[in-house]
Parts: structure tokens; C-alpha cells; sequence
């Protein structure tokens, strides 16, 4: 599960997964993949996989199940709302081998907020105070209805503003581990003719990856290499290599800031 850097204890790993026939059947594009990416970067975890799977509770059940023995922690996306196709809560309930019950803060917290409102507090809104028991809540600031956490599993709403209001208050008590660093080598030229060079320094530096991404850009190409690895001192002399090396094949190369300006 965690990974480890020398001297500098485990790095929490994680997986993803957005549940929603919707997101693969095309009509409704996932905003939530990316941002939680992001998120969990800038926290020091390292997001294993992503998945997006279909509302159909064995799928949800096996993947959860999968996922949750794999990883430190899985963040869910999707299915916890009103409406019949919201399978998401009775499958990670099944996954962890326990009922769905009403849960009492839940529902005063759906009652509050409803009070507030011209929409009757109805049979459907009802389901969404249904929780896996043992679960514990995860504050919602917008609409109330909660996502809630079980075992290492995090259930969050699809909704992309919603779920990262949530994420913003449950962040803070998240386990973090040491932040990666990535440097970019900007390379003139194309990645078939660096693949050696980069396989090379990667099997040099242990501990350190290197990704290479080609570019277009009007009047030229190149390759974008993206050296990335935990520890600062090994990744920032990984990079110098990649560049000094590149350059001695005979193209041009230079790290870059992130803004895309070249480090002097």
C-alpha cells in the first residue's frame, strides 16, 4: 500500500473512482478526476488509479472492495443522491459487509435545510440520510446532504462544486506525506531520438521517473520531459543530467519554471 522514501517515512497511496452511467456513456463529462488529482498531490498522496465505472452495484461492490485492500485511501465520486439509479451507498455498504441504516444527524441536517426552502422534504430526499453503519459523516456546506467515510473509503457527491466543498473541509484530516517534485526539461527535439538518454538517467537516479510528452508548437517540435521523484536533491540532479545530456546529442534543452520560463 503506502510507498516509502528513505528517512522519510510512507507515503500514503490512493485510487479514485467516479461512478456513473452517465460519465460513460459520454453525456456528462467527469470534472472531478482532475481536480482531486491536483488536490491529492499538493497533499504528499500519490494517486494510484482512477476508475470510472457503471451504476451497477456488483461492479460497485468488487471495485471498492479492490481498491480499498490496494490503497490507503479511495475517494468515490457519484451516486449518493435522490433518485433510483443513486446505488452508490447500499453497494459500499455491501462492500464493507454492513447495513444501510437512517442516519439521526444526517437526517436533522436534511431537515434543517429543507425548512429553509420551497421543496418538501419527500420520500426521495429522505434516502439521502441513508448511511452505511459505522460510517461517519463528511460535511456538506452547500446542500447539506453529507458524504460519509468507511474503513479507508471516502463517498463523495458527483456534483464537481459540491464534492469540492466537501473535499476542502475533509482535506485538513487527510494523512500527508512528502509533496513530489517535478522538474520540466524542455527538449528541441523529438522523444524516439532522447528515449535512450532518458531510460538511462531514470535507471541511474532510483527513486525517480521520468515522463517525456511531445509538443507542436508553430515552427518547430520537441518534447517536454518531466522529471519527477521525492527527493529534491536526487530529482534536481536527475534533471541537470537529462539536460546536459540531451544537449550533448546536439539539440537544445533547458529547465523550466513552472510559469515557462527557462531556470538561468
Amino acid at each position: 500500500m503506502s510507498s516509502y522514501l528513505l528517512n522519510a517515512g510512507p507515503i500514503p497511496t490512493a485510487a479514485i473512482i467516479v461512478i456513473g452511467d452517465e460519465i460513460l456513456s459520454g453525456r456528462t463529462k467527469d470534472k472531478n478526476i482532475g481536480w482531486l488529482a491536483d488536490q491529492l498531490s499538493a497533499l504528499g498522496i500519490q494517486l494510484g488509479e482512477a476508475r470510472v465505472i457503471a451504476d451497477k452495484k456488483n461492479i460497485i461492490i468488487d471495485t471498492v472492495q479492490i481498491l480499498s485492500n490496494a490503497y490507503d485511501l479511495v475517494f468515490t465520486s457519484g451516486g449518493i443522491g435522490p433518485t433510483h439509479d443513486d446505488i452508490t451507498t447500499a453497494a459500499v455498504a455491501a462492500a464493507f459487509d454492513v447495513p444501510v441504516v437512517r442516519h439521526p444527524e444526517a437526517e436533522r441536517r436534511l431537515i434543517a435545510h429543507y425548512e429553509n426552502t420551497d421543496l418538501e422534504f419527500n420520500e426521495a430526499r429522505q434516502k439521502m440520510a441513508n448511511i452505511p453503519e459505522t460510517a461517519t459523516l463528511i460535511d456538506n456546506p452547500l446542500s447539506a446532504a453529507p458524504g460519509y467515510i468507511i474503513g479507508n473509503v471516502y463517498v463523495l457527491p458527483g456534483v464537481p462544486t459540491i464534492m469540492q466543498a466537501m473535499f476542502e473541509g475533509l482535506k485538513g484530516k487527510l494523512p500527508g506525506g512528502v509533496v513530489m517534485k517535478r522538474i520540466t526539461v524542455q527538449c528541441s527535439t523529438g522523444e524516439g531520438n532522447i528515449a535512450k538518454i532518458l531510460a538511462d538517467v531514470e535507471a541511474q537516479y532510483h527513486g525517480v521517473s521520468i515522463g517525456s510528452y511531445p509538443y507542436m508548437k508553430p515552427g518547430h517540435f520537441g518534447t517536454a520531459v518531466v522529471v519527477s521523484g521525492l527527493d529534491d536533491e536526487l530529482t534536481t540532479e536527475a534533471a541537470k543530467i537529462v539536460e546536459r545530456e540531451v544537449r550533448a546529442f546536439g539539440a537544445d534543452a533547458n529547465i523550466v519554471h513552472a510559469d515557462g520560463t527557462i531556470v538561468k
